[in-house]
């Protein structure tokens, strides 16, 4: 119950903050993305189930925020979540490349599948534009904040695990 409660908060602590506090702090309109740095994380951290089931979260908040489609945000999400929930198997929390790797490959994956979904299909292919001056600045800007938000939820998943752990044993 705790880790439920827990993950509600960090969801919508970091919606408020990618859609208040670094919407001042964008660069040329573009914003870093905190819902998938919290989805590929609890994805890599905790495994499919949990990455999938985050992902709709956070997919659909956004969705019902500022999406166009009701439920297009919600199912690119899910996506990323479950297949960064595969890399659970080789996650290691000392090492810091793979989720950065896993980031910035989530973060172009959302922006190309939204291009698809959005652009593509109503014939406008300006691909070139559009990775250019939306999604790599999107990346680089996600990745850097990435460095300060990660840490801080490992850390969190972390103490999580330990209170779930102490808690089993009282029933053993």
């Amino acid at each position: 119950m705790k880790r439920v409660v827990t993950s509600a908060f960090l969801i919508i602590i970091c919606f408020l903050f990618q859609t208040t506090v670094f919407k001042g702090l964008s660069f040329g309109g573009i914003v870093p993305n905190l819902l998938i740095i919290l989805t590929a994380s609890f994805g890599f951290m905790r495994g499919e189930r949990t990455g999938l089931i985050i992902g709709f979260f956070c997919g659909f908040l956004a969705d019902i925020f500022f999406g166009n489609v009701l439920g297009l945000n919600a199912m690119i999400y899910m996506y990323i979540g479950y297949a960064n929930g595969k890399f659970n198997r080789i996650f290691f929390p000392e090492d810091i490349k793979l989720p950065i790797c896993l980031i910035f490959a989530s973060d172009l994956a959302y922006g190309f599948l939204y291009y698809i979904t959005l652009f593509l299909m109503r014939k406008r292919f300006h691909i070139g534009y559009y990775f250019l001056n939306i999604m790599l600045p999107e990346m680089v800007y996600t990745i850097l904040i990435t460095l300060l938000l990660y840490p801080l939820v490992l850390w969190l998943n972390k103490k999580l695990e330990d209170s779930e752990k102490r808690s089993a044993r009282k029933f053993v």
